[in-house]
C-alpha cells in the first residue's frame, strides 16, 4: 500500500477530509485581510482556500486605500478552531499581506449585507410582498406590473429572514454582495 492510500477504518485524514470529530465543533469567523492592490492578490487568497480544502461563505473586496495600494478582503468562513488558527497563520504568509484581522475574536464588530431580491406577484401576494418588505425596511428600486426588485440591507441572518418569506409569495432571483465588517469603535 502507498503512503497516499489510506486503509479503512484508519484514523489518518488527508487535507480534504476535514470533518470534525464528535469533540470539535465548528465556528464561523469573519476576517478583514489587508492586502497590495495589485494582480493576482485575490487568486493567491483563495487559492489558499480551494488548495487546502477550506470553504468560503462569503467574500468582499474592495480598494481601501488609493494612494497606498491597498484592499481590504473580508472573508467569512467556517471550520474547527485549529482550521481557523491554520488559516489566518496561513494567510499571514502571503506576500503581499499586510495583516489578518480575525473580527470575531478581536471584539465587537458590524457586519452587513446587500442584497437584491426579485419578487414576481399579482394580486395579493403583491400586497403581502410589499407588506414584508416595509417589515423588514426594504425598499423597492424596481417595479413593473408582474414584479418587484428589493434592496434589503443587514445581517446576513435578516437576508435570510427575508429571503425565506419571499420565497411562497414568487422569490425568483437573488443577488448578494457578500458581508462587509468593521471592528466597533475603540
Amino acid at each position: 500500500m502507498s503512503p497516499l492510500q489510506i486503509k479503512k477504518g484508519s484514523t489518518k485524514h488527508s487535507a480534504y477530509n476535514l470533518r470534525p470529530t464528535f469533540s470539535e465543533h465548528l465556528e464561523t469567523h469573519t476576517l478583514a485581510v489587508i492586502v497590495d492592490n495589485e494582480p493576482g492578490v485575490l487568486a493567491r487568497v483563495i487559492g489558499l482556500f480551494s488548495g487546502r480544502g477550506y470553504n468560503i461563505d462569503s467574500l468582499t473586496v474592495a480598494e481601501i486605500d488609493h494612494k497606498g495600494h491597498q484592499s481590504r478582503i473580508t472573508i467569512v468562513t467556517t471550520g474547527t478552531p485549529q482550521i481557523i488558527e491554520q488559516i489566518k497563520a496561513q494567510l499571514g504568509r502571503i506576500v503581499p499581506v499586510h495583516g489578518v484581522h480575525d473580527l470575531t475574536v478581536e471584539g465587537a464588530s458590524v457586519e452587513r449585507e446587500l442584497a437584491l431580491l426579485r419578487v414576481a406577484g399579482q394580486g395579493d401576494k403583491r400586497v403581502e410582498a410589499l407588506r414584508l418588505a416595509d417589515i423588514f425596511r426594504a425598499q423597492v428600486v424596481d417595479s413593473t406590473l408582474d414584479s418587484f426588485v428589493f434592496q434589503i440591507t443587514g445581517t446576513p441572518e435578516k437576508i435570510d429572514a427575508f429571503a425565506d418569506l419571499m420565497r411562497p409569495l414568487g422569490l425568483e432571483e437573488i443577488a448578494r454582495t457578500g458581508v462587509a465588517a468593521l471592528a466597533r469603535g475603540l
